[in-house]
């Protein structure tokens, strides 16, 4: 059955509706052009929640400096490390050893070339993540809304588990999990209710419609 993370939640509420609903992971975003932008402090005071209900916690980061990782790994401790930028494997690698966290890789995808990229990364990352590309001149690297065409990744076979990603919401998640077979899939915009604010009924909706699905 597919499982979920709920990425960019920033208050006791929306991580309470996460783990009520059954994700499987939650996120939390340090880059300071997103609106969902908190500091470790803020999310390490949320963790604790999630840990107990044994769902894992996932810190995402773009093109992070070795100064925001080290106080990642010491205040948040989080269970994986989300890479959203430019990041090469070799970084990836770095990255894991560093903070002694899995490294879950996003990529960028609008055509079926985009996907081989994932065999440089497979044998340095924990998960894969596919994400929708940015419309052109964004500030942001996913969390948009964008997405993709899922049947891109239909009958593909990787060696890490992997996230499907971009534009998935409550209505048309169950269709994306069809089309694309994927394992595990990830929201961010697609429950909220405005730029950065999480609804707890669309998070709960969401999880909902996975679990049917």
């Amino acid at each position: 059955m597919p499982t979920a993370k709920i990425c960019g939640l920033s208050t006791p509420e929306t991580v309470a509706a996460a783990i009520a609903g059954g994700a499987s992971h939650i996120g939390f975003v340090f880059f300071g052009k997103s609106p969902r932008d908190i500091t470790p402090e803020a999310a390490a005071r949320l963790a604790p929640a999630a840990r107990a209900a044994n769902v894992k916690v996932v810190a995402v980061t773009v093109d992070a400096d070795d100064a925001l990782l080290e106080r990642l790994a010491s205040i948040l401790k989080p269970d994986l490390i989300q890479l959203h930028g430019k990041e090469i494997p070799s970084r990836a690698r770095e990255v894991a050893v560093r903070t002694g966290a899995g490294v879950i890789k996003a990529l960028s995808i609008s055509t079926a070339s985009d996907l081989d990229a994932a065999r440089t990364y497979e044998t340095v990352v924990e998960h894969l993540m596919f994400d929708a590309k940015p419309p052109e001149g964004s500030d942001l690297p996913g969390g948009v809304g964008a997405s993709f065409d899922w049947t891109l990744l239909s009958g593909r076979r990787f060696e890490r588990p992997w996230f499907l990603a971009g534009g998935l919401d409550p209505w048309n998640v169950a269709e994306a999990l069809w089309q694309s077979g994927a394992p595990l899939v990830d929201v961010s915009s697609g429950v909220e209710r405005g730029a950065g604010i999480k609804d707890p009924l669309l998070i709960s909706a969401f999880l909902e419609a996975v679990r049917r699905a």
